[in-house]
């Protein structure tokens, strides 16, 4: 595996590789890696010929400070998980190298609709600088297929509409979200829970299987209501939305038609912790 830190001389790598007619596979991360990143790993290296992972926790998706500060960093295991994995380019930038003019940007991105519903309400802001890093790693990598995980539904349907408005000739690839055993969907933000936090965190995935299994048999305000409750008698302190909602639009869905596609989304906190989640209803 080949360590870049600089864009310039990783977007000459790049030339020289695609003249050979070969093609990228790009897997963005913010690090603290794990199964489901090593998953989207695999996977490109099964559609494309090159495999481009990077490494960076941008400053501008979070509405927090205090989240940034805590976010979780694993520089060394990541970069064997890589090297195991058979990763052919780690991207590994500072700062500074993405924002050589800092973090403010002068472009905004119309994403509609989807930039204030679930996510965009509750992070305001976030969707923009999700936008803001992943259209300067596009400009960098030029990959021909971009894989993400499903566990971040939304943010997958935001890159979708970014690709569509810088016109990127890219295809946005979604990974199936891993699980632990308890079901608590895997994220790097899982290092900051205790094992007591971790068993209650399963409450989540528990509550998905239960929107499944119920939400066609009652009215989903009632599901929805029966959810919230449930996490909030169970180690949870603030649950920001439950919401059963269109899989395409995030629109949200009060009555599911015969052949709707649907998906159930949660947000919600243990501690300082904020955990998201989600399961496609009907396919």
């Amino acid at each position: 595996m080949i360590l870049f830190k600089e864009a310039a001389t990783l977007k000459t790598h790049i030339r020289q590789i695609k003249q050979s007619g070969k093609t990228i596979g790009f897997v963005p991360t913010m690090g603290a890696l794990h199964k489901g990143h090593l998953s989207l790993i695999e996977t490109s290296k099964i559609k494309s010929d090159i495999t481009v992972c990077s490494i960076f926790v941008n400053p501008t998706q979070f509405n927090d400070p205090k989240d940034f500060e805590k976010y979780p960093v694993t520089i060394a295991n990541d970069i064997l998980l890589l090297e195991n994995s058979g990763c052919d380019i780690l991207f590994l930038p500072p700062v500074q190298e993405i924002y050589p003019s800092g973090t403010s940007s002068p472009v905004q991105y119309d994403l509609g609709d989807i930039e204030t519903l679930l996510e965009g309400k509750y992070r305001p802001g976030h969707f923009q600088g999700v936008c803001q890093v992943v259209h300067k790693l596009l400009d960098i990598v030029t990959p021909h297929i971009l894989l993400m995980g499903q566990k971040d539904y939304q943010q997958v349907i935001v890159v979708k509409k970014l690709v569509q408005l810088i016109n990127q000739p890219v295809k946005v690839i979604t990974g199936s979200t891993f699980r632990e055993p308890t079901g608590l969907a895997m994220s790097s933000r899982n290092l900051r829970l205790s094992e007591e936090q971790k068993q209650a965190a399963s409450g989540i995935f528990e509550m998905l299987q239960y929107i499944k299994n119920n939400y066609t048999a009652s009215s989903v305000a009632e599901v929805e209501k029966f959810v919230i409750n449930f996490l909030l008698n169970n180690g949870f302190e603030k649950v920001d939305y439950v919401a059963v909602a269109n899989a395409d639009t995030l629109q949200p869905v009060h009555n599911i038609k015969i052949g709707e596609k649907a998906v159930a989304l949660i947000a919600a906190f243990l501690g300082e912790i904020r955990l998201i989640d989600n399961m496609l209803l009907a396919d």
